[in-house]
Order: structure tokens, then C-alpha cells, then sequence
């Protein structure tokens, strides 16, 4: 998997995103402390509210990124998005109302919601052979993980000898080391648009072209069920640990640990495993394997004695994980194979929007049946919703996903690729065979 590292271009690119993350791990921490200072008790509200405002943005802001990222060179946007985002983390330390951090975390992630589909884009282009493309999947997974579990310490170890405020300082030096690193390399082209079309075509077209794909409609449907049980995870661990459990502030942390161990650890894993088996069945397993350990704490939280419950939910968290991350790592590589690169970045932006809006959906839901009705019942409508996106992915995922389908030129929109290679004499009367690249359309 560290090969791949050997390709310049991808490297600079791989350290840039470790930099940036680094860095914002760094003000996940110190923003949960500003809130602190300003609301004092409400700060949970704050960050709850600030955490709604992150999602309402990257649902909104990526389908608008992604359908005029390429006019743009990819280079100087990206690294004009890391700068601006260098400067929103810079006043953050100067604020002293409520209303000043909503605002400026709109802006810093509607950046990211604008930076993070045009980079994901950049990567299959950079490698475009799907092996290496799989093992940067994974070690992105990995970056992430590592992010979750070293970002705090680092803030720990800091906050020894500075105050919060420098935490931001450190922010915007992650960003500015992404800056320098994207600026550092030559990036490719982003391939002109074939023809002129309408705003609202241009803002819509990420999502129509992924709402009809087959693959990716599966793909949906499995994220809503990797945000049921993550969802459960973020939110609900503190209160699993301390209040339902009795254990102590360290105990979180070993409790996130172990969901954080079984990520990585089938990030490792991963690439060796789709060389043997399909995206497909790897994804419908995890998904019912994660359906599965929801289901399987709800039942020990009622068979077993507190005492016993601890090292049930490492290993269940640790379960969780590993099938968290195997449901989340390869939708890279079915975004790659459903798109051209015309329309790479703005089928990115539509999963970006997409998975984002299934978060928005389990974060609150499952933080209120958390509150209300107690953590038995968050498990089992959690488990209930994983299981909806299990099994509509199971329906709407073909099991033969390369089958060859006939279709008509009538069906097509005046943009398609096809349309433009054979002319619109031929639109009521050629009929063709495509392979599963172009199935993404809709066909008669």
C-alpha cells in the first residue's frame, strides 16, 4: 500500500491532506473550548448547533462547487480554498459571540465542502490504474483514522504549554502547509465541458448522473446505513461510557480507540480483499455485519450485567469499524468507474452532498433517542436503519453489475457523450450497446 507513495505527485497530495486534518483536529478541540468560554453550560448546544451548520453547508455548497469546478484550474483553486479557509481559523480566536461562530463556521466549511470533492476527483486522475487508485482509498481511510485518534493528543500535549487560541494558529498552519504542498506540484487539466448548458442543469447534473446509476443509487443506500452506525458511535459513546456504564472521562477514549483500531485495521486490509471479491458483496457484508453489532449491543445491554457490558462494547466497537470503513473506502472506486472526467467533480460533489444529508439525518435522530428514550432504543432504530439501506442496497445494486445494456438515443440528454460522438441525426434511430460506464444515464 506504501508504494504508491512513490508517485510524486500523489505524495505531495497525500501529505497535504494529512496536514490539513492534523490541522483541523486541532480546532475541533479548541472550538469546543471557545464555545465553553462563551456559553459556558449551553456549549453543547453551541457545538450541536455549529455541527447542524456543517452539514447544512456541505449539502448546499458541494453540488454548486462541483458543477463549476472546471472552469476553474484545479491548482489555484485548491489552493485558493486552503488559504481562504487559513484565514477563517485565524479569526476565530477574535470572535466573542455566538452568532460569530456560526458565521465563520459556514464559510470555513463551505471551503472544505468546495475543496474536498475537487481533490477527491484529482486522485483517480493522478493514478489511474485502479489497483493504486484502491490503496490510496485505504490510505486516505487510514490518514483519517489517525487524524481521530492522534489529533486530540496533540491538542492535549499543547494546551500544556499554550492557550486554546494557539490551537488555531496551528489550523491555519496545517492549511498553509496544504497550500504549499498542492502548489508544489503540477496537477492535471480539468477536461473542458463538451457544450454549454443551462445553470440548472449544471447544478443538478452530479446528482441526476448519480441517482441513475444503479451502482451509486446502492451506494446511497449503504451510507445511510454506515451513518446509522457511526452516527451511534459519535454521539452516543460519552454517554454509553459514563452514564450507562459508570466509567471514567479516559474510558471515551478507549472506547473511540477501539472503533478507530478496526477501521485501520480494515484499511490495511482492504486492497487485498477487492482483488478477491467484488465492491459489492464486500459492501453487503459490512453492511450487515454493522446491522449485526448494533443489534448485538442492544441485546448484551439487556442480557449482561454493567460490569460485563465494557468489554462487550470495545469488541462491538471495534467490529463496528472494521465495517465502517469497508463501507465507506471503495465508494472512491465506484464514483471512478461511473464517471468520465468531465463529470468527475461534480459526481464527487453529489456524494459529498448525498452521504452528508444521510448524516444530517442520524446525527439528530439518533442524539435525541439517545436523550428521550434511552440508549437500548437508539440502538435498535439505528440498527432498524442500517438495515432500510442494507437491504434497498441489496435491490437497487445489480448483482451482475457489468451487464451490458441496450438503450436508444431518444433517451438521452442533448450533453451525453454518446449524442456528441454520433450527432443528433442518429438521436430517434441509432440504438447501441454501452458498457456499465455509461448505464449511469437514464434509458428507456
Amino acid at each position: 500500500m506504501i508504494d504508491i507513495l512513490g508517485n510524486r505527485t500523489y505524495r505531495h497530495l497525500f501529505f497535504a491532506q494529512i496536514v490539513a486534518l492534523v490541522g483541523t483536529g486541532l480546532a475541533t478541540v479548541a472550538l469546543g473550548l471557545l464555545a465553553y468560554e462563551l456559553a459556558g453550560q449551553d456549549a453543547g448546544a453551541v457545538l450541536g448547533t455549529a455541527l447542524a451548520i456543517k452539514m447544512v453547508a456541505y449539502v448546499l455548497v458541494a453540488p454548486l462547487a462541483g458543477a463549476y469546478a472546471n472552469r476553474l484550474p484545479r491548482r489555484a483553486l485548491l489552493v485558493a480554498l486552503d488559504v481562504a479557509r487559513l484565514t477563517v481559523v485565524l479569526l476565530l480566536p477574535w470572535v466573542n459571540q455566538v452568532w460569530q461562530i456560526y458565521v465563520l463556521i459556514f464559510v470555513l466549511q463551505s471551503c472544505s465542502a468546495a475543496f474536498t470533492p475537487s481533490f477527491q476527483a484529482t486522485i483517480p486522475e493522478v493514478l489511474p490504474e485502479e489497483d493504486d487508485y484502491t490503496k490510496a482509498l485505504s490510505l486516505s481511510r487510514l490518514a483519517y483514522d489517525l487524524e481521530n485518534l492522534l489529533s486530540p493528543a496533540l491538542a492535549a500535549a499543547l494546551l500544556a504549554v499554550v492557550t486554546y487560541h494557539e490551537l488555531f494558529l496551528g489550523t491555519a498552519v496545517g492549511f498553509l502547509g496544504s497550500a504549499l504542498l498542492v502548489v508544489s506540484v503540477a496537477l492535471p487539466q480539468a477536461p473542458a465541458e463538451p457544450l454549454k448548458t443551462s445553470v440548472r442543469r449544471k447544478l443538478t447534473s452530479g446528482a441526476r448522473i448519480y441517482l441513475a446509476t444503479p451502482r451509486l443509487r446502492g451506494l446511497l443506500a449503504l451510507t445511510l446505513a454506515a451513518a446509522a452506525g457511526s452516527a451511534m458511535v459519535i454521539v452516543n459513546t460519552v454517554v454509553i461510557v459514563r452514564s450507562g456504564l459508570a466509567r471514567p472521562e479516559s474510558a471515551v477514549a478507549i472506547a473511540l480507540a477501539a472503533f478507530g483500531a478496526g477501521s485501520m485495521l480494515m484499511a490495511f486490509v482492504l486492497p487485498k480483499l477487492l482483488e478477491r471479491r467484488s465492491d459489492r458483496s464486500v459492501m453487503l457484508v459490512s453492511g450487515a455485519v454493522l446491522t449485526l453489532g448494533l443489534v448485538g449491543l442492544a441485546l448484551i445491554w439487556s442480557a449482561l450485567a454493567v460490569a460485563a457490558r465494557w468489554p462487550a462494547m470495545l469488541v462491538d466497537w471495534f467490529v463496528l469499524g472494521m465495517a465502517y470503513s469497508a463501507l465507506v473506502t471503495p465508494s472512491g472506486r465506484l464514483l471512478r468507474r461511473s464517471s468520465h472526467e468531465v463529470d468527475r467533480p461534480a459526481l464527487y460533489a453529489a456524494q459529498f452532498s448525498l452521504s452528508h444529508a444521510c448524516w444530517l439525518l442520524a446525527y439528530p435522530l439518533v442524539g435525541w433517542l439517545g436523550a428521550r428514550a434511552g440508549i437500548p432504543s437508539a440502538l435498535w432504530v439505528m440498527a432498524g436503519l442500517a438495515a432500510v439501506g442494507v437491504t434497498a442496497a441489496l435491490w437497487l445494486w445489480p448483482k451482475d453489475d457489468n451487464e451490458r445494456l441496450h438503450h436508444t438515443h431518444d433517451a438521452l440528454p442533448a450533453d451525453h457523450p454518446h449524442l456528441l460522438e454520433y450527432g443528433p441525426e442518429g438521436q430517434h434511430a441509432h440504438t447501441f450497446v454501452i458498457d456499465d460506464l455509461h448505464t449511469r444515464w437514464p434509458t428507456r
